[in-house]
């Protein structure tokens, strides 16, 4: 058994927490300046370090131990906003307490994992913004978290879509109130999203900013993240805002 500690910037922890999973780590902690992920004698350590290179990774040789216990003790369930309580699958026994709603986490699966500054944003925007009936579009849907969060508190379709066919066929399988697809916002008829969600980049937001107009509904809501206070999105306009540790979170 070996571990290799990683350093990855906050914006990368979602997306290196999937590809180690793909790797075949054993398990994921967090700790002072990075991720150590535990794999068997079986991996080749050489080429994990060359593969991530540029995270400063540090090979560390350990000891014969439950690496996945302590994996899955390093990720409790968690009250999120006013209305969640995040739980992994694996704490099936965790009472929700009474005023709150639960909501699966999967970490270690596709990008979203409950984790990152801003997809707790986004979920704390959802909670404020979704309404019962509402028909929501997740755009980037990744794991598939922020759909079926909406979909918790819309009782009605919601519908994640995102271009990377292993994230859609993950989302399909971890959460079932809501639908998934292979694609993007050409997809969808206009006017058809009384609230579209879109955890991306700045970039990419300002690309797609001509769909969301024609997507949503008239008197239709944005919730927008994905981007740092340093680098935000050009061309919306914003009735609120929320922060995290310097990531961003706009209602438009």
């Amino acid at each position: 058994m070996f571990s290799i500690l990683f350093r990855p910037a906050p914006a990368e922890e979602d997306y290196l927490i999937a590809e180690l999973a793909e790797c075949g780590t054993q398990g994921i902690t967090e700790e002072a300046g990075g991720i150590r992920a535990f794999f068997d004698d079986l991996a080749d350590a050489q080429s994990l370090v060359i593969r991530f290179a540029e995270l400063s990774p540090e090979l560390r040789h350990e000891a014969p131990i439950d690496w996945e216990q302590i994996s899955r003790d390093a990720w409790p369930a968690f009250p999120l906003g006013e209305r969640f309580y995040l739980v992994p699958p694996w704490r099936e026994n965790e009472p929700t307490p009474e005023t709150r709603v639960r909501l699966e986490i999967h970490p270690g699966m596709a990008c979203g994992t409950g984790r990152h500054p801003a997809t707790q944003l986004c979920l704390k925007a959802i909670e404020q913004c979704v309404r019962p009936g509402d028909r929501v579009l997740d755009i980037g849907c990744g794991s598939g978290i922020l759909a079926q969060a909406a979909a918790l508190m819309s009782g009605s379709q919601v519908i994640g879509c995102d271009l990377d066919l292993d994230a859609v066929g993950i989302a399909r399988a971890n959460y079932g109130l809501a639908e998934f697809f292979v694609g993007s916002l050409d997809a969808v008829r206009s006017q058809w999203a009384d609230v579209i969600i879109a955890n991306i980049d700045a970039a990419t937001l300002e690309q797609l900013a001509p769909e969301f107009a024609r997507v949503r509904k008239p008197r239709s809501t944005l919730i927008l993240s994905g981007f740092p206070a340093w680098d935000v999105p050009q061309g919306f306009e914003i009735t609120a805002t929320i922060e995290q540790d310097q990531w961003l979170c706009w209602i438009a």
